[in-house]
């Protein structure tokens, strides 16, 4: 096998993809982030975790209802305890209507949904800061389906207005590869192999909801869905153009912070 590893086979085609350009920059590509899965995991391979992704949203609780034209409403449940920055700043956005009729800019089917770029070129969105902002890696938020985290070009202390939504189906996830010297591509079979230390619970949640584990200890996680992934993965069929961008605009109507009723 040759020396060289590569990110996970996905992580290929989108290191350009997550990253939002604030400031004008543009998007990372694979060749600017590249280094070994390892690398992007900040957890240790203990038995157990902190894992808050999937509980549910308390009675009275602020949850985000994104209401995607022509899709339907996509819930989430907001983690401010884990990730206060983040929340913090998305909040307020949608309270400002800062992202009502934005598009969702640039989508990969079984991987993820991109938006909340007002230039809606990948390019653009600020904090409500007015700048960039540091969210960091929330103890106990992971990639999973459904997850919400911030696009960054680098580093988290890029964070910006554009977030993402993981979008692939239950038990769907890639842990990467290396490649060959014939040039094919052998495809990890466990976390360990990867070299992913993430604790056995998480790893068995990612079989369980699938995900894209690659990218923890990288991004803002912020959010999850609990209603509405069958919104999320309908959206991540769209047809799109060589830049991703969806040839038929996927827009937000609006997205709004409402109390849960537990409905």
């Amino acid at each position: 096998m040759k020396i060289k590893n590569i990110k996970n086979l996905a992580a290929l085609a989108v290191s350009a993809v997550m990253l939002c350009a604030c400031g004008g920059q543009t998007e990372n590509t694979a060749s600017d982030t590249e280094q070994t899965s390892a690398a992007n995991t900040t957890v240790t391979n203990a038995e157990e975790g902190p894992l808050y992704n999937f509980e549910m949203p308390e009675v009275g609780e602020k949850i985000a209802v994104i209401t995607v034209k022509d899709f339907g409403e996509i819930k989430i449940k907001l983690f401010p305890e884990q990730a206060q920055k983040g929340v913090e700043n998305f909040v307020g956005l949608a309270e400002m209507n800062y992202y009502d009729e934005l598009i969702f800019h640039r989508i990969i089917s079984h991987f993820m949904n991109q938006g909340g770029d007002p230039t809606g070129t990948g390019t653009g969105g600020k904090s409500i800061w007015g700048d960039k902002f540091d969210g960091g890696i929330p103890e106990g938020l992971y990639h999973f389906s459904g997850a919400v985290a911030y696009a960054n070009s680098g580093s988290t202390a890029t964070n910006g207005s554009q977030f993402y939504i993981v979008n692939t189906d239950p038990g769907e996830f890639e842990l990467g590869g290396t490649y060959l010297e014939d040039g094919s591509i052998y495809k990890y079979q466990t976390f360990e192999e990867a070299g992913f230390t993430h604790p056995k619970n998480v790893q068995e949640m990612y079989k369980e909801k699938g995900g894209t584990p690659f990218l923890d200890g990288s991004y803002t996680v912020f959010g999850q869905v609990f209603e509405g992934m069958d919104v999320v993965r309908a959206m991540g069929q769209v047809e799109t153009d060589e830049n991703d961008k969806p040839l038929t605009q996927v827009q937000m109507e609006s997205v709004r912070i409402v109390e849960y009723t537990g409905e």
